[in-house]
């Protein structure tokens, strides 16, 4: 299999091969704080990028600088989903760009994982794991599967609500049990007629509070790999349970618990075949680490940005802590994880447009996802020694880099544990 026929952009069938370079330097882009953006925005040529690009970018940006960032700080504070922002992402042309015609999807032409990045990045700027991954990430990872292997009847009536930015859903595979062991989860579907009867329980689920359906990992048949079935489970189905949790970070997501207790889901609601549900997750994770590993990505620079903004303006001892060697240092070993991680990130978005193999892109996502996430929390923590009390205050000049502390672990563990992906990409590389 090709892992094109995975990725969200491919869905659309409407993106070109060809990469063109640009005859002249690509214009420069943003307000040029060294490393505050990848080096293409600095007008640097770049393989991956062209005209399309960089108007979607241009889109992206001004979107995000007028509807999100302003308001991050009240949101995070109220610990709620920003009001509105997921039916705006859709109307613009955002949200909708990701997802094919044939289901309300709106792709500009020559549409491809680019300019998907390019919008993950875009939106990270915000520096909040639970704006993006509350309005845009779940949905990249939750509805994929519903579009591929639904009936006709469901899949549209779920993903053209949810594209509209009408609907919301959530993608139910973690349980109290069984996080990055997903062949060992118990919530089980027992079927009688034309019902699925379901019953347990799973925890970690981002937007369960927010959304109205579920793709629903579950127990159909014998231990292991070979029995995981999934379904699509309405939310206000009797017998289900939604409660939020109080977490660390990711306060917007809307993460919570989900019980099911003899729930009855109709049988046309199964997603793929019964017992198969296992290869569809897996090869589902592909995009999922990779958008995890880009929000990463993203968030490690918001921390270098800030601590290059704070070092200019903030003087010790007679001069700009810029001016001191070992901040200096300091600097230039956050900006070199950093730029080696974006053109690795940028590297493994070319194997996914050109159609590398399922199990080279799952190598590939799997350690960069791992990667991205280490960088991240060395960045975050070497960014708190550059600001120094001003990362520890809520609110202020650090609040970017305080925040991007709390929410370290919101890279590290969802989508596979570091030391869970570590090991997934040597088995997978064969040794």
């Amino acid at each position: 299999g090709k892992s094109q026929f995975w990725s969200i952009p491919a869905m659309t069938n409407g993106f070109s091969h060809s990469l063109a370079v640009p005859e002249n330097p690509v214009s420069r882009f943003g307000e040029q704080i060294p490393f505050g953006d990848p080096y293409w925005y600095q007008g640097l040529n770049s393989p991956y990028y062209d005209a399309t690009h960089l108007a979607w970018r241009e889109k992206c940006r001004k979107f995000v600088d007028a509807q999100v960032i302003p308001f991050v700080d009240e949101w995070e504070e109220a610990g709620v989903q920003p009001p509105g922002l997921l039916k705006k992402l859709s109307e613009e042309g955002l949200l909708s760009a990701v997802f094919p015609t044939e289901v309300g999807g709106k792709p500009p032409e020559s549409f491809d994982i680019f300019h998907e990045l390019i919008l993950i990045d875009e939106m990270a700027r915000c520096g909040s794991w639970g704006v993006i991954m509350g309005c845009y990430g779940i949905m990249t990872m939750a509805l994929p599967p519903v579009i591929i292997g639904c009936r006709p009847s469901v899949r549209d009536r779920v993903a053209r609500a949810c594209v509209a930015g009408d609907k919301q859903i959530g993608l139910a595979i973690s349980e109290p049990w069984a996080g990055s062991d997903v062949a060992g989860m118990r919530t089980e579907a027992r079927r009688e007629g034309d019902f699925y009867i379901v019953n347990g329980q799973k925890k970690w689920i981002t937007n369960a509070v927010n959304a109205s359906f579920f793709t629903l990992a579950c127990r159909t048949g014998n231990v292991g790999k070979g029995g995981i079935s999934l379904l699509l489970v309405e939310r206000d189905t009797p017998g289900i349970k939604v409660e939020k949790m109080k977490l660390q970070g990711n306060w917007t997501a809307g993460t919570g618990i989900v019980t099911l207790e003899d729930v009855r889901v109709p049988a046309e609601n199964l997603i793929g075949e019964e017992n198969k549900g296992f290869k569809m997750i897996v090869k589902n994770f592909n995009h999922e680490r990779f958008v995890i590993a880009a929000v990463a990505t993203r968030a490690a620079r918001v921390c270098l940005e800030e601590s290059v903004r704070h070092a200019r303006r903030r003087k010790t001892f007679g001069k700009r802590l810029a001016d001191h060697q070992v901040i200096k240092h300091k600097l230039a070993d956050m900006a070199r994880a950093v730029e080696s991680l974006q053109a690795w990130l940028e590297l493994v978005a070319y194997q996914m447009k050109t159609g590398a193999p399922d199990e080279t892109v799952g190598q590939m996502t799997a350690l960069i996802k791992a990667h991205a996430s280490k960088v991240y929390k060395q960045i975050a923590l070497e960014a708190c020694q550059v600001l120094g009390g001003s990362s520890y205050v809520r609110g202020g000049n650090g609040a970017k880099v305080e925040r991007a502390v709390r929410e370290i672990v919101s890279a590290s563990i969802p989508g596979g544990s570091e030391e869970i992906l570590l090991d997934l990409g040597m088995d997978l590389a064969k040794l």
